[in-house]
């Protein structure tokens, strides 16, 4: 399914989640990505879903969410891919206005040096951009760009539309042990935030398994001394370093919602036990799809994660 959720977001509050990318077409193939790594990197812009399909299925999923008295306080375009790959997302976002609900897209930033790519985002109330480093080649090496991206144009595109875009700005910054979290690579990357000037920059740290087993968080001490770095140079640095928990609205089949929702956003046991909880199910659905192929458990951080295969 294309909409899932809604989901507890650590930006958004109740954030119900747009698939408008099928797995996994990507410009990035990010190091630390949760849903795995990008088999094909594409930069080309090309019509995945048919819009009206899009924007059906979102105002059914929405229907049914109002009937069951869950509220949704955003539409999040949060595939498991880049959203902006999406050839008609200007569009859909149209189209999506008229249920009353802000609409947020969360995007890597790769085709803002698009013009069209920027007019379809300008048209969203909120918007997020990935901003991890400042230097080509740790970019190359943690973010995996597809190759005939370069971080001059990058960076082009990103001051370009923050400095047009009129709605709801903010930035997000993965930070890796070993990687981005020296102050070297902090004092430049603080450097380009300045001059996006967003509303607010969020300080990420890998809180799910990722694709690459090397990737790690720094370490709480490093974390809190980034923060206090970061916090004088930036806008509103705000740390993004904990697992949400829940809940999970499950809106029919607990089986579909939980592999809508896992193929995007994989799921602590905590959180999963609570959904299927609230969902009426058992814990033998899970061990099925395990069984079946269809469900991954990893461990990251100590803890056990499920996601869609």
């Amino acid at each position: 399914m294309i909409a899932f959720g809604p989901v507890p977001s650590r930006r958004l509050g109740r954030s119900l989640g747009i698939n408008n990318i099928p797995a996994k077409y990507c410009s990035y193939s990010c190091a630390y990505c949760q849903v795995g790594r990008t088999p094909r990197r594409r930069i080309e812009r090309s019509q995945f879903f048919k819009p009206d399909q899009i924007v059906r299925e979102v105002e059914t999923h929405v229907e049914k969410l109002q009937k069951a008295g869950e509220i949704v306080d955003y539409l999040t375009f949060v595939p498991n891919g880049e959203a902006t790959l999406d050839i008609n997302l200007g569009s859909e976002i149209r189209a999506l206005t008229r249920l009353g609900i802000k609409i947020a897209v969360i995007t890597n930033s790769s085709l803002l040096w698009r013009e069209d790519v920027r007019e379809d985002l300008a048209q969203a109330d909120w918007i997020s951009l990935k901003i991890d480093v400042a230097e080509e080649k740790t970019w190359r090496k943690l973010n995996r760009p597809h190759r005939a991206l370069s971080m001059t144009t990058l960076l082009q595109g990103i001051f370009q539309f923050a400095k047009s875009f009129t709605g709801d700005l903010v930035t997000e910054t993965m930070l890796v042990k070993g990687i981005n979290d020296d102050t070297s690579s902090l004092q430049k990357v603080s450097e380009i935030l300045s001059q996006v000037n967003p509303r607010c920059c969020y300080l990420a740290a890998p809180i799910r398994p990722p694709a690459e087993s090397w990737v790690q968080p720094p370490s709480a001490d490093i974390l809190s001394g980034i923060h206090t770095f970061l916090d004088s140079r930036i806008p509103a640095a705000t740390p993004l370093t904990w697992v949400d928990e829940g809940p999970f609205t499950p809106t029919g089949s607990a089986e579909q919602d939980l592999l809508d929702i896992t193929a995007v956003h994989p799921m602590e046991e905590g959180s999963l036990e609570k959904f299927l909880q609230k969902a009426g199910a058992e814990w033998t659905l899970i061990e099925r799809l395990l069984e079946g192929g269809r469900l991954i458990k990893s461990q990251f951080g100590g803890k056990s994660f499920y996601r869609r295969a």
